[in-house]
């Protein structure tokens, strides 16, 4: 591993019909879209350990008791945490304390980004060694799709208007408060809505039926 002292962390959701990808059903259907979720999951896992950068960590939600999560442990060897807070930038805060407490940096990721690749997260470990405090992965829709901290502060990720297109401006604004030196990658999308499955299928031909 190149970075041994850095933590990869990937927040997932338990993939509940009719709780999960809730905004893709109306296309779905409940059913399919738990099954992206658990999909999305398990392409995002292999990814993360195949890269073999640096230790991961599955977090989550809303607990570690579903099967699947079960079922990622003993397939990709990761231990697995709960996700803790009421709002996702307290879980998100959370983890990345956690992670701090045992690595020098931390990164943390999501299941909804296919196209987020291994030279992504070499990139982002490679900015957070090199000294950068936070490295941001943008999203298209104005969030983000990663995030990797040397260090962690509450108002880092408290009144940040999560879900919305402001995630990104709101977070560079608090960058800019805290004094802390901040790097970008090349903007990525994630898979949220229906339009954007319709873009997955004409960027990665295929790929819906292979995960569904």
């Amino acid at each position: 591993m190149e970075f041994p002292d850095a933590r990869l962390l990937v927040f997932a959701k338990a993939p509940v019909p009719g709780r999960a990808k809730t905004r893709l059903i109306p296309a779905l259907g409940a059913y399919h879209a738990a099954a992206l979720q658990r999909q999305f999951g398990e392409y995002t896992l292999t990814r993360a350990t195949e890269a073999k950068l640096c230790p991961v960590e599955l977090w989550c939600n809303p607990d570690t008791r579903h099967p699947f999560f079960a079922h990622c442990r003993r397939k990709f060897g990761v231990p697995l945490q709960a996700q803790q807070g009421a709002d996702l930038g307290r879980r998100m805060q959370g983890a990345l304390a956690i992670a701090l407490r045992q690595a020098k940096f931390a990164v943390l990721i999501g299941t909804d980004c296919p196209g987020l690749t291994a030279e992504d997260l070499y990139g982002a470990l490679a900015a957070l060694a090199a000294g950068a405090d936070v490295v941001l992965g943008p999203a298209e829709d104005g969030g983000y799709v990663l995030i990797g901290v040397r260090r962690c502060s509450r108002r880092l990720f408290s009144g940040i208007s999560w879900g919305s297109h402001h995630v990104l401006e709101q977070t560079r604004a608090r960058l800019q408060m805290l004094n802390w030196r901040g790097k970008e990658l090349a903007p990525r999308w994630d898979v949220d809505r229906p339009c954007d499955l319709r873009r997955m299928e004409q960027d990665y031909p295929g790929t819906l039926t292979r995960f569904l």
